[in-house]
């Protein structure tokens, strides 16, 4: 998976827009951040799961998801390590995150 396809499966979701965090690209819903990419590196993104979405995701594929270190890893930021993800996995993680994140008005209607 490239930084392009995270990017571009970020952006088709309902109202997401791309603005910049820190000086790395981030994936907003409803003003509020649902995933970034380019940070701590270029080979990274990040998805903001639940807790136990977390667990699941870094137990079934330790090698692609992460928990992002400190307090905000322990909230269910998760780190997803590009080139060894596959599109199909970070789609999931990517609407997981953003399903979290999203106004209740949006969750009603169908997304993906």
């Amino acid at each position: 998976m490239t930084a392009k396809d995270f990017r571009r499966i970020a952006l088709s979701l309902p109202e997401t827009e791309e603005r910049a965090h820190m000086n790395h690209p981030d994936f907003r819903v409803g003003r509020k951040i649902f995933a970034t990419l380019g940070y701590p590196d270029r080979s990274r993104g990040m998805v903001k799961l639940s807790p136990e979405e977390q667990h699941y995701f870094s137990k079934d594929c330790p090698d692609v998801f992460v928990p992002v270190k400190g307090a905000w890893g322990r909230r269910g930021a998760t780190s997803v390590h590009l080139k060894a993800a596959k599109k199909e996995i970070v789609s999931k993680a990517i609407l997981a995150a953003w399903r979290n994140t999203a106004p209740k008005r949006l969750l009603t209607g169908s997304v993906c």
